[in-house]
């Protein structure tokens, strides 16, 4: 009998334990072997599913070969990705790293990482309304004023700063990023040309951008529209498809942004005047990095911090570069974001030749 009372109590004393274990909120200080949950916004920019994951998950292997990375990609849609992070949760996740689609109504999400003691790292777009552990971007207000001061530049060489309009066609308004980007170009373009017509452009649609180019045209006319600042190289592909459908033979100057193949080549063979080019690299590996630390229960102090409206959130900034086709040699094939072979196909390599990219 006193036996079987000994075992009987060793019994429930594990069965507490275990139970306790699993409760949320008593997640354990850190892991050697934590399990990180990547979650990124959509696949209509190339960037997402091409760079951000696999140098993403590349990083987190190299620094933690044990270590477990969820994926999942929300395809621009906010309650998917509401389903992904709760999935995410459920399945254990110790970390997770957050590029939301709409930045400003994730909160309720954060908060739910924050009862189980799971720490966030927001992703290069910052959300609001609830303080986390990290916030991993570029200087979006900075990649806006390069993006405004290219077009400028590019219209002063033509004498057309002061002549005709030009067309504004900004990312999703759920992108906090969109913004900044806004935010920059207006500080460097307000007062100096006029803007015809302004757009934020929801998804960041490339298709989207296409339309509201054809409005832009038909309203202002097509020999009036002498610029486009695209906020992106993806939208910046549907305004170039919409100019080319009016008939124009010679394409003004229009801007983009993260350096996409096709927006590469475009600018090598002067369809699109210029790019921001985001070391893609850089911004991963550095989320890599901090979201293994942070499962490893360790907290790497941060070079600045940025308000969200709610607190200051511990930031890591990267430098945007501006790219135009003489300056693609030097920074995005000298850094292996594509190899020249990439670049330099088909009617694209006679002028790969003129800029010394072989």
């Amino acid at each position: 009998m006193r036996a079987r009372w000994f075992v009987a109590v060793l019994t429930a004393a594990a069965v507490l334990a275990g139970g306790c274990g699993n409760n949320a909120g008593d997640k354990p200080a850190g892991s050697d072997a934590p399990t990180i949950a990547l979650f990124l916004p959509e696949s209509k920019t190339t960037r997402y599913e091409a760079f951000d994951r696999p140098l993403f998950e590349a990083k987190v292997k190299a620094l933690c070969a044990a270590c477990k990375v969820l994926y999942a990609n929300a395809d621009q849609d906010a309650a998917k990705q509401q389903q992904q992070v709760e999935a995410a949760l459920a399945q254990g996740a110790d970390v997770l790293v957050l590029d939301a689609v709409d930045a400003g109504a994730v909160a309720s999400l954060v908060n739910q990482a924050k009862q189980k003691k799971v720490p966030v790292v927001a992703y290069d777009r910052l959300i609001s309304g609830i303080t986390y552990e990290y916030y991993v971007s570029f200087d979006n207000v900075r990649v806006g004023e390069m993006q405004g001061q290219a077009l400028l530049d590019a219209l002063n060489k033509t004498g057309k700063a002061g002549s005709g309009q030009i067309v504004m066609i900004n990312g999703s308004p759920t992108d906090p990023s969109s913004a900044d980007y806004k935010k920059g170009a207006h500080k460097i373009l307000d007062g100096k040309v006029q803007i015809g017509r302004e757009y934020d452009t929801p998804d960041w649609s490339p298709d989207k951008a296409q339309q509201e180019m054809e409005q832009a045209i038909t309203a202002l006319g097509r020999d009036n529209v002498v610029g486009v600042l695209s906020a992106n190289d993806g939208m910046a592909g549907g305004a170039i498809a919409a100019m080319k459908r009016a008939g124009y033979t010679t394409l003004p100057p229009i801007t983009g942004q993260d350096a996409e193949l096709a927006a590469v080549q475009r600018i090598l063979t002067g369809e699109q005047y210029m790019t921001i080019y985001l070391d893609i690299r850089q911004e991963a590996e550095k989320s890599a990095e901090l979201a293994v630390a942070l499962g490893r229960g360790e907290k790497p102090a941060a070079p600045t911090k940025v308000n969200n409206g709610t607190g200051d959130i511990p930031t890591f900034l990267l430098d945007p570069t501006a790219v135009t086709a003489d300056k693609i040699k030097d920074t995005i094939i000298k850094d292996g974001f594509y190899k020249a072979s990439e670049v330099c196909t088909g009617a694209v390599a006679a002028a790969c030749a003129k800029v010394g990219i072989q």
